[in-house]
């Protein structure tokens, strides 16, 4: 069984086998070390990091008990506002960008005495799927350096499976959580839809957009999520998690359950990542799940959907850089919107502009109901497709993606092609249902697979608790360390 890191390094320091701040500076000497290789990190936080590990220190000192995530070192995806620490969403429009307010997730982890280690490497704007597209170059995978991290919460995965960070928050929109994750062989919750505030994250596509955790184990993921996973009145579409904690379910039987596969979803995906689905499927019938196979024919419709939805969102959010308020602003202009245009210009790399363009279009008069309204009715037929599923099935399971990951520069040269590296992904966030992502095996090349199961909207602790079984089933055969980081 892989065993937790939270409860691993928390119980060291409880029992003062370690001092917190003893563990931090371990975690930054290998930031210091690992991070020229792996470009997960774009601004480190050791001030911060030190301050509050001599609060917890302090506290352990007085024989306090530590809170579940007190003490740990993690860290934060550049799209997460942090008052005081540079926010930039990796775009050179948003250069020198410092909040003045705290997204909500970072306030209630603060409180709790989190210890951040830094901000971490993304696509530009959370608009990729490999972290190329980051101002910064993009992060690379703590399994072989040569290949991408996933995108867009790649430096995030970069740094917890790279060993230097404990866990991570990174945010999903189209599959930016499970997708790295999967790449680089660590586990990656997306919530439901409103499970978890999105006050203070930098939006791309609002009605899409989730915060989740990045993390080692599931047992992990279910400890984050339970402490991220609250009512925030700060966020008009936040509704905080459902039930009693995850972490305390996480263990049950799974007996008779009916692990669901939609055909649709193997279709296009490459052999070696399918043999490793068949496989899974093995072992939860060893557990008592019962399979269960079924046709989901609205799947089809899911990327094009996710696109135009996502973009036309995008348009709208990223209007408000015209470089007058904050961030960059270009140095020579005639007038306003000269200023604005050439801002704009020099500030968005291009597949922001692409997105925003591909938005824009979609939204003008004479395309609105072509494009833009069609897809939302459709939106609305992939949604019920779920529902009906779930009357059959208490999981779905599937590829997080048809691939593992690719080569440096292929999503440079060409970006079509890693657009359908999310074609397993958006349909969770078209539908605001919960998935998490868990290595299932490893290619040829050792580089990790990863398989993901869906859940019905809110219930995190049946797809969680059918992850951990897995997970425990099968331990280190699959949940493959990388020579990075901190191994204490």
């Amino acid at each position: 069984m892989a065993e937790g890191k939270i409860k691993h390094y928390s119980d060291m320091l409880q029992k003062k086998e370690i001092s917190c701040t003893e563990l931090t500076e371990a975690f930054l000497s290998n930031i210091e070390s690992a991070n020229k290789d792996l470009n997960a990190y774009v601004t480190v936080t050791a001030d911060t990091a030190l301050n509050t590990a001599k609060a917890v220190d302090k506290k352990l000192s007085l024989g306090e008990m530590l809170a579940p995530l007190e003490g740990i070192p993690m860290t934060l995806k550049d799209n997460i506002s942090t008052k005081g620490i540079p926010t930039t969403c990796c775009s050179k429009i948003l250069e020198g960008y410092t909040p003045i307010f705290n997204a909500t997730v970072w306030e209630i982890l603060s409180a709790n005495n989190a210890v951040l280690l830094g901000k971490t490497n993304m696509d530009e704007f959370a608009m990729g799927s490999s972290c190329e597209t980051s101002c910064f170059g993009g992060a690379t995978n703590p399994h072989n350096i040569n290949h991408v991290a996933g995108g867009s919460s790649g430096g995030v995965a970069s740094a917890v499976g790279g060993n230097i960070a404990v866990y991570g928050l990174g945010s999903d929109t189209g599959g930016s959580i499970r997708q790295p994750a999967s790449f680089c062989g660590i586990v990656g919750l997306k919530p439901s839809y409103g499970a978890v505030s999105r006050f203070g994250l930098i939006a791309y596509a609002s009605s899409l957009d989730q915060i989740g955790p990045v993390t080692s184990t599931v047992e992990d993921a279910a400890i984050v999520y339970d402490a991220i996973s609250a009512y925030d009145k700060m966020d008009s579409t936040s509704q905080g998690r459902r039930g009693e904690p995850t972490a305390l379910s996480i263990k049950n039987d799974i007996k008779g359950m009916k692990i669901g596969i939609a055909r649709e979803y193997l279709d296009g995906v490459r052999d070696d990542v399918k043999l490793s689905i068949e496989k899974a499927c093995e072992v939860y019938k060893s557990l008592g799940a019962e399979i269960v196979y079924f046709n989901l024919p609205a799947l089809k419709y899911a990327l094009p959907v996710y696109y135009i939805l996502a973009c036309a969102e995008a348009s709208s959010n990223l209007g408000r850089y015209d470089g007058i308020r904050y961030g960059y602003r270009t140095s020579s202009y005639k007038d306003v919107n000269e200023m604005i245009c050439k801002t704009r210009s020099e500030g968005f790399g291009d597949e922001v502009k692409r997105r925003i363009l591909l938005g824009t279009y979609v939204l003008s008069a004479g395309y609105y109901d072509a494009y833009y309204k069609k897809a939302q009715n459709l939106r609305g037929s992939i949604l019920n497709a779920f529902k009906d599923a779930f009357k059959n099935c208490d999981v779905i399971l599937a590829p997080t993606v048809p691939m593992t990951a690719f080569e440096k520069g292929n999503a440079i040269s060409d970006p079509i092609e890693t657009y359908l590296t999310d074609i397993c992904t958006v349909p969770v966030n078209i539908a605001g249902l919960p998935g998490i992502s868990i290595p299932c095996g490893c290619d040829a090349n050792g580089l990790p697979i990863g398989m993901q199961l869906i859940g019905n909207t809110f219930c995190e602790s049946t797809i969680l608790n059918a992850a951990w079984q897995y997970e425990n089933a099968v331990g280190s055969e699959v949940f493959k360390e990388s020579p990075y980081g901190v191994k204490i």
